[in-house]
């Protein structure tokens, strides 16, 4: 039986099968997205602080002081893949009740959003000798495996099955409104982490956000994890399940002081058209347009 897990417990229990990559230097250009592992002075001045991301300023930066080197940690690996005799790739034509295949594109691109690098794995394995396989050969590249299925629970089964023989899993019964089941553990020879999301891509992608990124962001040995939040005040009322955490898909103002709950939240535009999620906790049932909410801040976009 899964276990019925908070938000920031399953987060900690993430975070600690994941720890920062081994440090090296790195030529100039080929740091340029990398984090830097260390303080860099200029005689006795700080100029860069360990743990910041580095950008083009900061390559000019090491340039004009001499360096052409940085002690960096390398942007972890991350395998993405999905598993579900009923997925089909993009392009093909859908019969009876196939689906087409999109959580693996959306993480993939998700993933170097963060900054990483990401491989996606083409292949849709629906039987767990050939997704046990297929894990098996793309341990090698691997800092951290993530694998969904399909909407419904079979192809959820299939993955537990397979990944289970490959090393040890926790299932969790997460406690987030039309989430579900995720897996974590560490499998192979090397202990490689792994996670498991949810087969439906808004309650993937927002256990990406939550759990994932985080995981990638410690892997990097960013200074900071998560992403910003900020108080703001309802546009319009919503409702939430009680004791159950809720993401609501939003678009949070340009001064950041008001944030407008998106219609159609079970439909992937909601996620698309979102600059924000609205927090809701596991007491709140009914909030009206003036309350004041906490709202995690996505990607700003400019055209």
């Amino acid at each position: 039986m899964a276990e019925h897990t908070r938000v920031d417990e399953f987060l900690t229990s993430l975070l600690a099968i994941c720890k920062p990559l081994d440090s090296f230097e790195m030529p100039l250009l080929d740091a340029h997205g990398a984090t830097l592992s260390e303080d860099i002075y200029a005689g006795e001045r700080l100029v860069m602080k360990a743990g910041s991301r580095i950008r083009s300023t900061q390559i000019g930066l090491a340039a004009s002081i001499g360096r052409d080197h940085l002690p960096t940690r390398p942007h972890p690996r991350v395998v993405v893949m999905s598993a579900g005799p009923d997925l089909v790739e993009p392009g093909k034509t859908l019969k009876d009740d196939e689906e087409f295949e999109t959580n693996s594109w959306m993480l993939t691109t998700a993933v170097r959003e963060v900054g990483a690098v990401a491989y996606r794995v083409h292949s849709i394995p629906d039987d767990e000798a050939q997704l046990q396989n297929l894990i098996e050969d793309q341990l090698v590249r691997a800092d951290l495996i993530i694998i969904s299925g399909e909407r419904h629970d079979d192809s959820f089964d299939l993955i537990t099955r397979t990944i289970s023989n490959m090393g040890e899993i926790t299932t969790v019964d997460m406690a987030i409104e039309m989430s579900g089941r995720h897996n974590y553990g560490l499998i192979g020879p090397d202990k490689t982490p792994v996670v498991t999301l949810p087969g439906d891509p808004i309650a993937s992608y927002i256990s990406f956000e939550l759990f994932v990124r985080p995981m990638i962001r410690t892997m990097l040995g960013a200074a900071t994890i998560h992403r910003p939040s900020v108080k703001a005040k309802l546009e319009k009322a919503i409702e939430s399940s009680a004791g159950m955490r809720s993401y609501i898909r939003a678009s949070l103002s340009e001064n950041g002081k008001s944030v407008l709950p998106l219609d159609h939240q079970e439909e992937i535009s909601s996620l698309s058209d979102a600059n924000a999620f609205i927090a809701v906790g596991e007491k709140e049932k009914h909030l009206k347009a003036g309350d004041e909410v906490t709202v995690v801040v996505l990607e700003r976009r400019y055209i």
